[in-house]
């Protein structure tokens, strides 16, 4: 799927799909359009360089929160750059750390509680750190950094909460044979319960008596549902391959979670993936 760039006076203006991202220029001083039209294009296509490993952090007012970047490393300049977005809200962007020093540069950020806002050294590198968390912080956190092209994380969301966290429930199954394409089937990865209710989905393989793999990215297409308390992921998976066991992967705050095909079967396109378990950890 593309993405559509149009470029104005103020700023430009990324859209993909529902995912809308505008930066503007008080927001974002340092880049010239076409960098930001590269960086909005990389939530599409680079969104996997930067690592924010964390999909939510949950806490109560007045405690305090960090939220990492890994793999700066890899980016051209020194200076990671953090944005903040509320639900129904643009990015906007808060300040940069210096990646070697942990130096802050705020003085062309025009955020309004940037002086909220440090940053924190820890084991994974600096990272963004609030002290004394707000109501009004809930919004996710997205670093950027310019590698071959500008590149922005996944994001974590801060939820602000009195709510415990609670790990999801994991089950999979094999998805109903009508309409899949000819020489394919389809798995569904179901995590529900779980409080926050975001997550994030991850697949592996693997063959008989063999070392547990990454998919490779020609192994089919995925598709993801999310509602209010449960979220689905589906595999599509080219009838050749039928003779791996699969894994599905669910990042939460909780931990992560897993559910596999215990057995593998070549006729597994239809309704004979005879064992299924799920784990709850």
């Amino acid at each position: 799927m593309g993405v559509l760039c149009s470029s104005c006076w103020f700023g430009i203006s990324c859209i993909r799909a529902s995912l809308l991202c505008e930066f503007t220029r008080g927001n974002m001083l340092l880049l010239p359009a076409a960098a930001l039209c590269c960086l909005c294009s990389a939530l599409v296509t680079m969104a996997a360089d930067l690592i924010q490993d964390d999909v939510t952090l949950t806490r109560r007012v007045n405690k305090s929160v960090s939220f990492s970047c890994e793999k700066v490393q890899q980016c051209i300049n020194i200076y990671v750059y953090w944005y903040q977005k509320k639900d129904k809200d643009t990015f906007r962007v808060i300040f940069d750390i210096n990646r070697n020093s942990g130096k802050i540069d705020k003085t062309y950020s025009t955020h309004p509680q940037k002086d909220d806002f440090s940053a924190l050294n820890t084991q994974k590198g600096w990272e963004l750190e609030i002290k004394t968390v707000k109501e009004d912080h809930s919004a996710t956190y997205y670093c950027s950094c310019r590698c071959d092209v500008w590149t922005i994380g996944p994001g974590t969301k801060l939820i602000v909460t009195e709510q415990q966290v609670v790990k999801p429930v994991v089950s999979m199954y094999p998805a109903a044979s009508t309409g899949h394409p000819e020489g394919s089937s389809s798995l569904l990865c179901l995590a529900s319960a779980m409080v926050p209710p975001l997550v994030r989905f991850s697949w592996k393989r693997q063959k008989e008596n063999g070392l547990l793999e990454e998919l490779p990215p020609t192994e089919g297409e995925q598709l993801e549902l999310r509602e209010t308390e449960c979220s689905t992921a589906i595999l599509f998976i080219q009838q050749h391959n039928s003779t791996y066991k699969y894994s599905c992967y669910v990042n939460h705050e909780g931990g992560t979670v897993e559910a596999q095909t215990q057995q593998a079967s070549a006729s597994f396109g239809g309704h004979s993936l005879r064992s299924l378990r799920r784990i709850r950890w």
